[in-house]
Order: structure tokens, then C-alpha cells, then sequence
């Protein structure tokens, strides 16, 4: 077997003039961690998102006491400096984990 190279090798133009797509992708353990690491991370940034929206809609109904509002928006902070850390430790940007979903846009809505 030979060497693989570092890029992945493009398959040629793709449908409808768009990117070409990658015959093989990296396969190097420092690749595999963050790639990883940036689809964990995005699954635990769609839920805060989704928390937090549930969040806000239960403050604007009026459901909660002050303490409740207090404590949530607490939490909701403390969380984001959460996902801003562990960013910061996978060398990522919260950019990084808005996957682009073809056709359909991106997983996260653009701020």
C-alpha cells in the first residue's frame, strides 16, 4: 500500500457546479479528535440553543418566578463560557460548528 496524502483527493466536479466532493477523506488521529470533538460540540450547541429558546418562551408566557428567571439566566451564561472553553480547547470557532446541511442551509441559525 502507498502513502495517502495529507488533502483529500477531489472527485471532480459535482453536481450542478458546486464543490467537488473528496474521494478519501484524513484518516490521521489528530484530524479524527477534532472532527470529533467539533461534532460533539455541535450537538451539545444545538440543545443550548434549543434550551434556551425554551427558556426565553417560558419567560415571555410568564410561567416562572424571579428566582427561576435569575437562576436560568445564570445558568444559560455559565453555559455559553462553557462552550466558549471547550472551543478554545479543540481549537475551534463557534463558526466551526454551524454544519452546512447542503440544500437544507446550515444546522444552526446564523447570528
Amino acid at each position: 500500500m502507498g502513502d495517502l496524502p495529507d488533502e483529500p483527493e477531489a472527485a471532480g466536479p459535482a453536481p450542478g457546479g458546486g464543490r467537488s466532493a473528496p474521494r478519501r477523506i484524513r484518516t490521521d488521529p489528530e484530524h479524527v479528535e477534532r472532527d470529533l470533538s467539533c461534532l460533539v460540540l455541535t450537538v451539545v450547541e444545538l440543545v443550548r440553543q434549543l434550551v434556551e429558546r425554551q427558556c426565553v418562551r417560558r419567560m415571555d408566557h410568564g410561567d416562572l418566578a424571579d428566582e427561576q428567571v435569575e437562576a436560568l439566566g445564570l445558568t444559560l451564561m455559565r453555559l455559553d463560557e462553557a462552550m466558549d472553553d471547550l472551543c478554545d480547547r479543540f481549537g475551534l470557532e463557534r463558526s466551526d460548528l454551524n454544519l452546512d446541511l447542503g440544500p437544507l442551509g446550515t444546522l444552526l441559525p446564523r447570528d
